[in-house]
């Protein structure tokens, strides 16, 4: 499928969808070119990544991810791999180190529970991008470390991180990056692709933030943050959480007991409950359970 010998994967070989563009059809950034903060000239509620590492800060706008979704990378000398599914919300950041070889990713062109599945050029096995996880291949079974990340506001991020540098809209590619390929997606309840698990107690592109801690799993929709007090401590597999929202960039992130922010996935409702259907939902039960974000047997109409 898209030139991939797919074997005997970790996932449902029949719930691996071909997403449109062939192999590579989506071309990843190679050779990220980088700004100053000053020589940027993003609005101030444009959305981006952003990762630091020692005492290096990057910022990635979305605007770019959209038409790249991968940029092989690195961060005080590590490699790394941004990646972004459009289609899930999803940033996450590899560690793209390995004992043997620094790894590079492109895009596949496939999809699994509308997400992207990557590809890595040395051995050509699939990984899903939410799992981290090789589901076919000669790395099959593999995972990725993840670094943290932040999904916010260009305003935000570079008020907090004064000496970061830009991905420059300078990729070796023509594309508009004023301008969405997805226009409205994030407010319409319509996925693009089947998914084999849902739930209906959320608008499908609301956000969450979750976390996995050995093995388990727990999301923070922003639709309950808002009504929580701020941070929010939480306990979660015995360990003590703070959870920062910001209501007017609509992003949160998650502290430990010291003060160290933890490895996160921001997400939509959706993708978040499709790989995680058993997950803990946090919910503020303070507020009056008949509103629709509490109440798992409102169904809201489809649009």
């Amino acid at each position: 499928m898209n030139g991939f010998k797919i074997e005997s994967p970790l996932i449902p070989a029949d719930e691996i969808m071909h997403g449109g563009p062939p192999r590579d059809g989506i071309p990843a950034i190679d050779d990220p070119e980088f700004i100053t903060r000053s020589e940027s000239n993003l609005n101030a509620t444009d959305k981006v990544l952003g990762v630091t590492l020692n005492n290096q800060a990057k910022a990635y706008p979305i605007n770019i991810l959209n038409y790249h979704e991968l940029v092989n990378d690195e961060l005080d000398g590590h490699p790394i791999t941004v990646s972004f599914c459009p289609l899930c919300g999803t940033g996450i950041v590899f560690n793209a180190s390995s004992p043997q070889k620094r790894m590079t990713f492109g895009v596949s062109g496939l999809l699994y529970n509308s997400d992207l599945l990557m590809y890595d050029r040395e051995t050509e096995s699939l990984w899903s991008q939410i799992e981290g996880r090789a589901i076919s291949g000669p790395l099959k079974g593999t995972i990725l470390e993840r670094l943290p990340v932040e999904h916010t506001f260009w305003q935000d991020w570079q008020q907090r991180h004064p000496n970061t540098l830009v991905l420059s809209e300078d990729t070796g590619y023509w594309r508009n990056y004023q301008n969405t390929p997805y226009p409205n997606y994030d407010k319409t309840k319509r996925t693009y692709f089947p998914v084999n698990h849902t739930d209906r107690r959320y608008h499908p592109k609301s956000l969450v933030i979750g976390i996995e801690m050995n093995g388990h799993y727990k999301a923070y929709p922003f639709a309950e943050l808002q009504k929580a007090t701020n941070p929010l401590h939480d306990n979660f597999q015995g360990k003590a959480l703070r959870v920062h929202y910001n209501p007017e960039t609509q992003s949160a992130r998650i502290e430990d007991s010291k003060g160290q922010t933890i490895v996160t996935l921001t997400a939509f409702w959706f993708a978040w409950i499709a790989f995680h259907p058993d997950s803990e939902v946090y919910q503020n039960l303070s507020k009056n359970k008949s509103s629709k974000s509490e109440s798992p047997n409102n169904k809201p109409s489809e649009e």
